[in-house]
């Protein structure tokens, strides 16, 4: 018999907020973390906008030595891992390590080291490149940096998926307590992506929004007027836990973690396949994993990057999997407030996903003003929505065609 799996702790680094709970307030206030870029000038760049966080500061959580040691990225999933470890009040001392593990997801990892050692090497020559390159720039540097952080020694792995990062690594952390390989595991993603490489790239393939005289209105998933996505950086993690090892220690828990699905699309490497094939399989593969039908399904925290093709292929995938019961789940991107955090932006959303479960809230998708025909489920326009949620989905769905959907939903003593 499979073993059931519940939210114990949260953590989050975002534009809007790098506290829990006022991002939660923030969020269904539907405040806006986009705003024009400071972390680098972006006077040549057609790009001038984003979800940077301007205020970056690790003091209060490490040695300025060891901070120095770790890219932007791990600084972000370490910072946002101890505030989840705290919130989940785990003593891993008296844990054993070898039940408690670490699986994060990070599409691009260390861009920022990625790019500052490059410029030293044709600045300055080979022998100026620093020692500590490598070890910052690795995709799995953030998840050994918390096993190393806590002395956790159970499965420990990085998930490099594109935009689907953070929910594919959540759904292997899931798997791995269902399985007994585990009892805790600290899960999530992370991505600092805002540079200067990072935004020419993303801005010259035509997938970022260019309303440089509006950031805070750029972001608009499911809306006529969408032009993009918007870049932001951050990370979500989530600690995940057995559900009688949390019991027996007297934890609070957020939501259970019901099922987990996953797919590819094995289309084209940027573009989602136009009808949502495989992201309607992921979803359909996760209500299977939770022994749940489509109608018990009251919110989805949809992907929803507010691109052209790929809030249309998400909606036909929705109206594919709950057919009539589509009209009737809300539905929201909350990437209309915080921008894509790419690798982490699953780790957030389910973090949010678990909010909404708990307060009975459905978060708002903003920006929306001109219905798209093509785009015609409820989207939750606006303002928040109180809502009994019984069960809840967080979709991410990424470049290469990588699709991951979880199921979450309140604690019961049997199944929703």
């Amino acid at each position: 018999m499979k073993r059931r799996v519940v939210v114990t702790g949260l953590g989050a680094v975002t534009s809007l907020s790098c506290q829990v709970e006022d991002l939660w307030k923030r969020v269904l206030q539907g405040e806006s973390g986009i705003h024009t870029l400071s972390v680098f000038d972006t006077t040549r760049f057609k790009v001038k906008f984003g979800g940077d966080i301007t205020d970056w500061n690790t003091d209060a959580y490490l040695p300025a030595k060891d901070s120095k040691r770790l890219d932007r990225f791990s600084q972000f999933a370490l910072v946002a891992g101890i505030d989840a470890v705290r919130d989940s009040g785990l003593d891993f001392a008296r844990e054993e390590a070898f039940r408690c593990g670490v699986i994060l997801g990070s599409g691009i990892g260390g861009l920022n080291e990625i790019e500052t050692q490059m410029q030293r090497l044709l600045e300055k020559g080979p022998e100026k490149v620093s020692a500590f390159t490598i070890p910052k720039l690795m995709v799995n540097a953030a998840s050994g940096h918390i096993s190393i952080q806590y002395g956790l020694k159970g499965p420990n792995a990085a998930v490099a998926t594109a935009c689907a990062s953070a929910t594919n690594a959540m759904g292997d952390a899931f798997k791995a307590i269902q399985y007994d390989e585990a009892d805790v595991m600290v899960t999530g993603g992370t991505e600092a992506a805002i540079t200067p490489m990072g935004i020419s790239g993303f801005s010259n393939m035509r997938a970022l929004s260019t309303r440089n005289d509006d950031p805070a209105r750029a972001s608009r998933p499911f809306d006529a007027g969408r032009d993009g996505f918007v870049l932001s950086e951050g990370a979500g993690i989530l600690v995940f836990e057995e559900l009688e090892h949390a019991k027996a220690r007297g934890a609070k828990i957020y939501a259970e973690v019901l099922g987990y699905g996953a797919s590819a699309d094995a289309g084209h490497i940027t573009q989602p396949d136009e009808h949502g094939t495989g992201a309607a399989r992921a979803m359909r593969q996760a209500l299977r994993d939770a022994d749940m039908a489509p109608d018990t399904i009251d919110y989805i925290n949809a992907h929803g990057t507010s691109t052209p093709l790929g809030d249309a292929a998400e909606t036909a995938a929705i109206k594919s999997v709950f057919a009539d019961h589509a009209r009737k789940v809300n539905i929201s991107s909350t990437k209309s407030q915080l921008g894509h955090l790419l690798g982490a932006s699953g780790g957030v959303e389910l973090l949010l996903t678990c909010l909404a479960i708990r307060d009975g809230m459905v978060p708002p998708t903003i920006n929306y003003e001109t219905p798209d025909p093509v785009c015609d489920l409820d989207y939750t326009p606006n303002k928040a929505r109180e809502r009994k949620l019984r069960g809840a989905m967080s979709n991410s769905f990424g470049f290469g065609g990588h699709n991951g959907s979880i199921v979450v939903g309140q604690l019961r003593n049997g199944r929703v």
